[in-house]
């Protein structure tokens, strides 16, 4: 049962792991923890959903602590109705781009601040292993039911400038966005070709995420085939999105922070924006080159939104698809990263895969994962192998030299290093990525996000 108390939320399979009673004792311990007289309450398509949110919120109620329901809908609407009703807090029960088996919860408290293992989490983990009886309150709370998709949606746009007509290709790969898309998309000028929008907790088409590249094939095939002018992929829960330009190509993540950090920089100068530490460095060159002040962050949204409050961020971006907004709470919005992009390109007559291409001016390697056994040992390797480079140890270790970069971090949960590399040129990442590999040794590993 502990192994379900994650990083950045809580997360197993179903009934095994995770089942109602333990929910029950989920949602009484975040009410204790978070001190919460209101709770908003929301949940995405899988079917374990409707028995986990009935204990869920019966638990809840229990405590005294008043719920607002906001049905099946995605996390960044979660978010959107936390601050909104300045409640103490949410809960999404989703298990995000996981197999159809898992479920879970996304935690957050006020103004949709993260909840993470070190910011409550772990409490909440140390009350429900305790094993104390769950709280009964004198009075038991009110359940209210809300639907905010509206008011959701005229927010959304309401952030973004004009949008000129596309044709779009969006792949929901029959997660949460399916359901929660067509009313937002209705008010664009835009035409939009639909791939797996219905809403299917069991995932018949593939699974919702669109990190991994074979998730991406239907989308890629689609784009070219209906000669769209941009491709869109959601997760299950629609807190990220992934792009496809107009030849089916697909878009590192990194380009889009860079691309989407210009609009900010010219409403705020000197602005800053922050950036996982595995992404190109076209992005620090982008946010320097407009004014801004870039600063890099640890992996992990609980991190980066940590770092935007921090430094009253105009925006971020990861390269896993997490795209984060101050004007958004701070949070990671998949739906207002789409309305960005298609802001962006609305201002120029150029195709996607033009505007990008003078991003496109380093070499990287993508993610790639090695089974270690000493991780640890690996990374002081490392370190003593490039005597001359500047290390950071913000992140597992960064290697930098004048003519490229390295990152290796351990995973969290598994005996695998994750190696991101970039270069100058093709041929010194290609040198430089067989250095590196024959020093972590181990084998290759499969990517799991």
């Amino acid at each position: 049962m502990a192994g379900i108390f994650k990083a950045y939320d809580i997360r197993g399979t179903y009934p095994n792991e995770l089942h109602e009673s333990l929910a029950a004792r989920i949602g009484a311990a975040t009410v204790s923890v978070l001190s919460a007289k209101r709770i908003v309450i929301g949940r995405d398509m899988r079917q374990s959903g409707p028995s986990i949110r009935a204990a869920l919120i019966d638990a809840v109620l229990a405590s005294g602590c008043d719920v607002i329901d906001i049905g099946e809908v995605g996390t960044p609407t979660l978010y959107y109705a936390v601050a909104n009703f300045e409640a103490d807090g949410g809960i999404m029960i989703t298990a995000s781009h996981n197999p159809a088996r898992y479920n879970g919860f996304k935690l957050c408290g006020k103004g949709a601040a993260p909840v993470s293992y070190d910011t409550g989490i772990a409490d909440i983990e140390r009350i429900v292993l305790s094993g104390a009886p769950l709280p009964v309150a004198e009075k038991r709370g009110h359940l209210e039911k809300r639907d905010v998709l509206a008011d959701y949606h005229k927010f959304l746009l309401g952030l973004v400038p004009p949008i000129r007509p596309f044709h779009m290709v969006i792949d929901t790969g029959n997660g949460m966005m399916g359901a929660v898309l067509p009313p937002l998309l209705a008010q664009l000028p835009c035409q939009v070709t639909k791939l797996f929008f219905e809403v299917d907790g069991r995932f018949p088409n593939h699974e919702p995420n669109p990190l991994d590249p074979k998730n991406m094939r239907d989308l890629q095939a689609k784009v070219k085939e209906v000669k769209a002018d941009v491709g869109i992929a959601f997760d299950g829960d629609g807190d990220r999105a992934m792009f496809v330009d107009e030849r089916g190509e697909l878009v590192p993540s990194d380009q889009v922070t860079a691309l989407l950090a210009e609009p900010f920089l010219a409403r705020e100068p000197g602005g800053t924006v922050l950036y996982d530490l595995r992404s190109s460095w076209v992005v620090r060159d982008e946010i320097l080159r407009r004014g801004g002040k870039p600063i890099e962050s640890r992996v992990g949204h609980s991190f980066i939104k940590r770092g935007m409050r921090e430094t009253n961020a105009i925006f971020a971006g990861e390269l896993s698809g997490h795209f984060y907004f101050r004007d958004a709470f701070f949070t990671d919005n998949a739906e207002l990263a789409m309305l960005w992009v298609l802001a962006v390109l609305s201002r120029s007559d150029q195709s996607f895969g033009s505007v990008l291409r003078p991003l496109n001016r380093y070499f990287a390697t993508g993610e790639l994962n090695f089974v270690v056994q000493d991780k640890d040992a690996v990374l002081q390797k490392l370190q003593s192998a490039f005597p001359s480079a500047d290390i950071s140890w913000l992140d597992g270790i960064t290697v930098r030299l004048p003519d490229w970069w390295c990152n290796v971090r351990p995973s969290n949960t598994e005996p695998v290093l994750r190696l991101n590399l970039e270069a100058k040129t093709r041929e010194l990442r290609d040198e430089k990525r067989r250095v590196v590999e024959e020093i972590i040794g181990g084998h290759a590993a499969s990517s799991q996000h």
